[in-house]
């Protein structure tokens, strides 16, 4: 194995760019400027007033259709745009198989 094999090897070029991230991380913070350590540094900043609580709980039940929306239109771009030309049956059926779904997601 050549040097230029050896370095694009995909693990080998991972650890090559996080030791060179590393390097970089630890000479830019030695430049960079210090600041002081303020009390409030570390404070949740919300217009001004103190943060006693939080209230919001996040519910993500309108999250998941969106979410499953977008990942059967991307499957079906991504066969659709993929598949060879003189193929016709197989992207029929993603597609049938992906307004099923659309269907099944929407029924209200």
């Amino acid at each position: 194995m050549s040097f230029n094999q050896i370095m694009l090897f995909p693990p080998i070029a991972f650890l090559f760019f996080i030791i060179v991230s590393a390097a970089i991380s630890k000479v830019s913070s030695k430049l960079a400027p210090q600041g002081n350590d303020a009390p409030w540094k570390f404070k949740p900043y919300a217009g001004g007033e103190e943060v006693t609580s939080h209230h919001v709980q996040p519910d993500y039940s309108e999250f998941f259709p969106y979410a499953f929306f977008f990942t059967v239109m991307h499957v079906v771009a991504l066969i659709l745009a993929t598949v060879p030309a003189e193929t016709i049956i197989l992207p029929m059926i993603y597609v049938l198989a992906a307004v099923l779904a659309l269907l099944i997601l929407f029924r209200r």
